[in-house]
């Protein structure tokens, strides 16, 4: 696992040390440079950079970036290859000869064999770009779920990549400025949508896709999407169980291949628990687990009980090596350092990921994860909220929206107490069930709404359609069932943009690599063939998956209620990071920002104060925007910040 970064410009040696430093903290074990000579009429050279963080063949064998013999190839990878042993023997059935033990020389040697076609041969997760110095061609792809990333900026005379903005930055080419399109999509949903990023001119390599470079021109591809046309409409549920224990048992085993410790993050929900259980059935000794729970004065306000008591259980009943933490973090200096590292305002989940990954670093590089399981087996609330609210389509639009609507105002949202998370979750229902069903779906992922923004902002917003994105996936998967279509929108936007996209950053932060077997290939694709009622049955989500657990762990560790993985924002947002909100977000600071209505700004902390309405994520968002603004807009310092 490990940071890349390069570009193809007239003089890229001036940029490329810049562009190194500022990803640094992605890779500690060596750094790495390959240029090659100067070719077209304006003097170009290709120039690929590579830090490293060594997992798999530690010697200097592994240097990147890494070159074919006759020095025609040379790659810089981020990712692991978990089947390059199998690619590795097919190329050498083919006469390919290996000079390492590493998947990198495997994945340029693949290239070299089979061209874009590689790609439907790799199980993994991975971000590389391939200079061809004989075509003078740049190919670059990312992995099929978007576990790692890939940014990119194209310029008149120059074409810039890396696993991070600050590397783009840094080279001194682009110059930061907020992107009117992302900055609408992130108050909508709290991330800019891929491919855009906050920032203008920078996107992202979509997910299953690849890049080729030549002559100045870029063009982008899809090799893989996730199909559900394949869903089998039959077969014994105890069989679709048998399927889901044994693949997931066999891809978590893929995942451990690691030439240096590695442990596993345990949140005590039915998805870490799986992944621990199934390590220990592959492992001869203890695995060490990392585990991070909320201070009991910060629950008070949360919609969502704490996991910890079922961390522990689980550690009771699993042989494990168990590390807790309780989180109580100096919010108001952390914050400023994870949105540097973010590049963008940081979620709630940010926070526990970002501290639990610098504990589990002190003694381990890599961590597996239970991340992907709510998306390929349908665990959010939301997806229960859309089957609930679909009985209520026998009342005409006519008469359900408006009847929503008065519910909606008649709940208090911020109340303390018993009735916090029903009344909190209720009125957030009524706020998108009355709605038809892409729009309800939509509804229930929206943090501010069209209405919202118009007040909120102190110009009109951006015109565009900040759900297009989205309306194109629904689209895309017009004949899959009602779930189905839910869980391709899910895992085409909101996966891989803000939870994948938040557990890279904070992860790499802290130099550890994050693995999620959950996302492997075999099981996403075992995943789209399942029966939707098998998904989620009755109320009951996760259903298959659970049931697949029974003779893997006790049953109330799976059948217990869902919580989340998240920090207290709602404790925060009224405590510890007030007198930042009140600095930041001051009557002064606002109109210098320029962005937003004062009026408006006091309105929704004043509401959440008084607990009539629950906007604290609002609040949280309007805080992170002002803060990314200070830290890349404002002062250009960050584009060199490490994260040491």
């Amino acid at each position: 696992m490990c940071g890349i970064a390069g570009l193809i410009a007239p003089e890229p040696e001036k940029c490329i040390a810049a562009m190194l430093a500022s990803i640094e903290h992605r890779g500690r074990d060596d750094e790495g440079v390959f240029m090659s000579d100067v070719f077209g009429e304006v003097e170009l050279k290709a120039c690929l950079g590579h830090r490293r963080l060594s997992i798999i063949d530690t010697s200097a064998a592994g240097h990147q970036p890494f070159l074919t013999d006759d020095g025609r190839y040379a790659i810089t990878y981020n990712g692991e290859l978990y089947n390059y042993r199998d690619v590795r023997e097919s190329l050498e059935a083919k006469g390919e000869r290996f000079r390492t033990a590493t998947d990198t020389e495997v994945l340029l040697k693949a290239y070299r064999t089979w061209g874009a076609d590689c790609l439907q041969r790799f199980n993994g997760m991975f971000a590389f770009a391939i200079w061809d110095d004989s075509e003078k061609s740049l190919f670059a792809a990312r992995d099929r779920v978007g576990l790692k990333p890939f940014h990119y900026a194209s310029l008149n005379n120059a074409f810039i990549f890396g696993s991070e903005i600050k590397a783009i930055l840094a080279s001194g080419l682009v110059e930061p400025k907020p992107s009117p399109q992302g900055l609408d999509q992130f108050l909508t949903f709290l991330w800019p949508v891929p491919p855009n990023t906050m920032f203008s001119g920078i996107y992202q390599l979509l997910p299953g896709h690849f890049l080729t470079w030549k002559k100045g021109v870029v063009n982008t591809s899809e090799y893989w999407d996730l199909d559900f046309s394949a869903e089998e409409s039959g077969g014994a549920e105890a069989e679709w169980a048998r399927r889901v224990a044994a693949t997931l048992e066999r891809v978590t085993r893929m995942e451990m291949v690691s030439d240096v410790p590695l442990g596993a993050f345990l949140s005590g929900g039915i998805d870490s628990t799986s992944i621990v259980a199934f390590m220990g059935k592959n492992s001869r000794e203890k695995i060490a687990t990392f585990t991070t729970g909320i201070s009991a004065e910060d629950l008070d306000l949360d919609i969502i009980p704490d996991d910890i008591e079922w961390a522990r259980r689980a550690a009771e009943v699993l042989p494990v090596d168990y590390h807790e933490t309780i989180l109580k973090p100096e919010i108001t200096e952390l914050l400023p350092h994870l949105i540097r590292h973010q590049e963008a305002p940081v979620i709630d989940m940010a926070i526990p990921s970002y501290l639990i990954s610098k504990q589990a670093r002190e003694t381990h590089r890599v961590m597996l994860s239970g991340m992907g399981g709510d998306e390929i087996f349908a665990g959010y609330p939301r997806h229960m909220a859309m089957q609930i609210a679909g009985a209520t389509d026998i009342v005409p639009s006519a008469v359900r929206k408006p009847l929503m609507r008065t519910v909606e105002n008649s709940l208090y949202g911020g109340v303390k107490g018993r009735f916090t998370a029903p009344l909190r979750n209720a009125k957030k229902f009524a706020k998108s069930a009355g709605l038809d069903f892409e729009d309800r779906y939509l509804g229930f992922g929206t943090y501010f709404t069209r209405e919202m923004k118009d007040r909120l902002l102190s110009e009109p917003s951006d015109e565009s359609d900040p759900y297009e994105y989205h309306r194109k996936c629904f689209e895309r998967c017009r004949e899959a069932s009602p779930l189905n279509r839910l869980l391709y929108v899910d895992f085409k936007t909101f996966m891989p943009a803000l939870n994948l996209d938040t557990t890279d950053r904070t992860s790499m932060a802290a130099n550890l690599e994050v693995r999620a077997p959950f996302l492997n290939r075999e099981l996403v694709e075992l995943s789209a063939r399942i029966p939707s009622k098998l998904k989620l049955k009755g109320l009951k989500r996760k259903y298959i998956f659970k049931k697949a657990m029974e003779n893997i762990l006790p049953k109330d560790l799976i059948w217990r209620k869902k919580a989340g993985f998240g920090a207290p924002i709602r404790s925060w947002i009224r405590g510890d990071l007030k007198p930042m909100i009140a600095e930041h977000l001051s009557e002064r600071s606002v109109k210098d920002r320029g962005l937003f209505n004062y009026g408006e700004i006091k309105r929704l902390i004043d509401a959440n104060d008084s607990g009539r309405e629950d906007l604290s994520l609002q609040i949280f968002q309007i805080l992170g925007l002002e803060i990314w603004y200070r830290e890349f807009i404002d002062s250009k310092r960050s584009v060199t910040t490490t994260g040491r």
